[in-house]
């Protein structure tokens, strides 16, 4: 009998009837491992299997006897990658496990990355049975690879070190430091300082600058948005000048949130060369030239398919100018005439507000062009009260529902009354539409308030909402026993 059919038969008849010595569940876990998704050997010159694959005649080794699934090993892996290391953290529980294979397979798949995260924040592991579908997905799904380093534990860091196409795993955050982590460490590490010092983590961004790879340069740069101050403009001004596309970019975007930073001043000069606002009247005259000075300060020559190249000048100087330079409030400036470039201008104060995070401006602007970005720029709080105003005052179409996917978790009674109620209003009348507000409905509000939906309306749909937060309620309460 192979190794695996002694698994299988063991599991069949039940370790009552067929004692088993070991973990059994682990020595599967490492079988479903090699037969479902392939593995890297450590031999020099050995083929890679494809995943499902086995040599002819060979015997796929199972947990037979005392050795724990922890140390078992490949055939044909060098003796250095054969053993499992030990793990750190506890695996959550039972029923946690069960609903994450429960939702892996399909019931309420779009659950996952908020299971994920609520696991990560409880610092503990997933057993292994579960790692090698969740590697598999986290191959096909880069969203859900944040959490990945900490919840696939050792074991998970050994299987990315035997399948290539799990490696990804060897670059999400493990909790190691700035020196010996890799690139996902190395941000997260920077992360952690920078909301603890500042100061501190931008030095010693500044002291490895020079060795950092560019794709590490342009992640670490938008790492310095939480703290951000005007201790951080040199740094900044001076990172105008790499090489990389992208480095340019993001340090252009954090010095449009400084308002007295030289970049900002500099689009000041250039936006006063093209708007001058006079009693009622906005008049404008976009820029003839994109010169070089331009593009060291953000601004991209070449204007998406459809936009002229006048057009994406002014835009972007509008964007990146100060808001404080146009001397009146957003609400009165939108009530002026623009005689030339008035689309133009407003999708510049557009984008203006969400560079600059300004909520006065983010608010006037939603009321003009309701964008789920301008959401981000207002307190939780108020991001609700918006949407919730809108909900009632606006149909149900695809703007509606990109205005409520910006809404942050989790909502409260406020907003979820009001999408209850325009589920019930249009549950009458076009049932069909509802599909993708229903699910929206069931995964943002709190799920605290299943009872609250439970009760609102017998209506079919709300009752979906009822039982989706049911769903999530349990979780939560299984991750935190």
């Amino acid at each position: 009998m192979t190794g695996w059919e002694e698994l299988a038969s063991t599991a069949l008849v039940g370790t009552d009837r067929r004692p088993y010595q070991g973990d059994l569940l682990d020595a599967a876990a490492v079988e479903v491992a090699r037969r479902r998704a392939g593995r890297k050997t450590g031999a020099a010159g050995q083929r890679k299997r494809t995943p499902g694959e086995a040599g002819q005649g060979e015997q796929v080794p199972g947990a037979a006897g005392p050795q724990d699934a922890s140390t078992e090993a490949f055939p044909g892996a060098s003796p250095e990658a054969q053993a499992a290391p030990a793990e750190e953290r506890v695996a959550v529980g039972r029923r946690a496990a069960e609903r994450l294979v429960r939702i892996m397979g399909g019931e309420h798949e779009r659950l996952l990355p908020e299971w994920l995260a609520a696991a990560a924040a409880t610092g503990r592991r997933v057993p292994p049975y579960v790692l090698p579908e969740l590697l598999e997905k986290g191959r096909r799904d880069r969203s859900i690879r944040v959490h990945l380093g900490v919840l696939a534990g050792q074991r998970g860091r050994w299987l990315a070190g035997l399948n290539d196409a799990w490696d990804y795993l060897l670059e999400e955050p493990t909790g190691e430091t700035w020196e010996l982590g890799g690139a996902a460490d190395r941000r997260a590490h920077l992360r952690a300082l920078r909301t603890a010092d500042p100061g501190q983590a931008r030095r010693l961004l500044e002291s490895t600058w020079e060795r950092e790879t560019p794709d590490d340069r342009a992640e670490f740069v938008e790492v310095l948005a939480d703290g951000l101050s005007m201790d951080d403009e040199p740094f900044l001004e001076s990172a105008l000048d790499d090489r990389r596309r992208e480095v340019r970019q993001a340090a252009a975007n954090l010095l449009t949130r400084l308002p007295g930073s030289r970049m900002s001043q500099r689009m000041a000069e250039r936006a006063r060369a093209c708007v001058t606002i006079s009693r009622k009247v906005i008049a404008v005259e976009a820029p003839r030239e994109c010169d070089k000075t331009m593009e060291r300060d953000g601004i991209r020559p070449k204007p998406p398919r459809g936009i002229g190249e006048r057009a994406w000048w002014l835009q972007q100087i509008l964007a990146r100018a100060p808001l404080s330079i146009w001397g009146h409030p957003p609400a009165t400036l939108l009530k002026m005439k623009i005689p030339d470039w008035d689309a133009e201008v407003k999708a510049a104060w557009v984008r203006a507000a969400v560079l600059q995070k300004d909520p006065e401006w983010a608010r006037a602007m939603f009321g003009w062009d309701p964008i789920a970005d301008l959401l981000e720029s207002l307190p939780p709080d108020e991001q609700q009260e918006l949407a919730a105003d809108f909900v009632k005052k606006h149909d149900l179409d695809s703007q509606l529902i990109m205005v409520l996917g910006g809404v942050s978790s989790h909502w409260r009674e406020g907003l979820a009354t009001a999408v209850l109620r325009k589920i019930v209003k249009v549950a009458t009348r076009q049932p069909w539409n509802l599909g993708e507000l229903v699910k929206l409905a069931g995964e943002r509000i709190d799920p605290a308030l299943f009872p609250l939906a439970l009760s609102y309306s017998p209506v079919e749909s709300v009752q979906q909402v009822a039982a989706l937060l049911r769903f999530r309620a349990d979780m939560y309460k299984e991750l935190h026993p």
